[in-house]
């Protein structure tokens, strides 16, 4: 898996989500996602450098605007009837492998229920939905997770690679500073 977080549903700094209406089903379309690193705050005002680096976005945030915190969780924290949100890559015999699972708090159970379309990478789907079963087998984990019109079986595959971002290489017998 290429990463567990606990988190409450949209993290200030990681991905804030800007709507207009009142119910989440009128939010989906009138809802513009921005995913980015707040460079600024003034006053309710925050200034959001897009996760491509170029684009700056001025966002207001509302006066009872919602800021959650994001915690380190491991799979053995998802317990069956936990609510999660999965961001998820398709499969070709229709399951889903997670690249991230979110574990929403007994408060915000419901939210966004349902499977979609999702915008972290190309092609990547989100299903928000209560843990059914889960299964160990020997090429990952899986979980079931049910919602109002369905379910989705998403397997999860930990195999303890490490992905850098940076990698610092000494030259000339010169070793980095680390």
């Amino acid at each position: 898996m290429d990463q567990m977080t606990r988190r409450a549903f949209g993290a200030a700094g990681f991905a804030l989500l800007l709507a207009t209406s009142t119910t989440f089903a009128q939010q989906q379309s009138s809802m513009v996602r921005v995913r980015g690193t707040v460079e600024g705050a003034d006053g309710p005002m925050l200034t959001v450098r897009s996760r491509d680096g170029k684009t700056m976005h001025k966002v207001r945030m509302a006066d009872n605007v919602a800021v959650r915190g994001v915690v380190k969780a491991s799979l053995s924290d998802i317990k069956q009837d936990s609510f999660i949100g999965v961001t998820g890559m398709p499969q070709a015999d229709g399951s889903q492998k997670a690249v991230e699972i979110h574990i929403f708090p007994e408060a915000l159970r419901g939210t966004g229920e349902g499977h979609r379309q999702w915008d972290l990478m190309p092609n990547s789907t989100m299903t928000n939905a209560t843990v059914a079963q889960m299964v160990k087998d020997v090429e990952g984990d899986e979980i079931t997770l049910k919602y109002k019109d369905g379910e989705k079986k998403i397997v999860v595959v930990e195999d303890g690679t490490l992905e850098v971002a940076a990698i610092s290489v000494g030259r000339d017998g010169i070793t980095p500073p680390m």
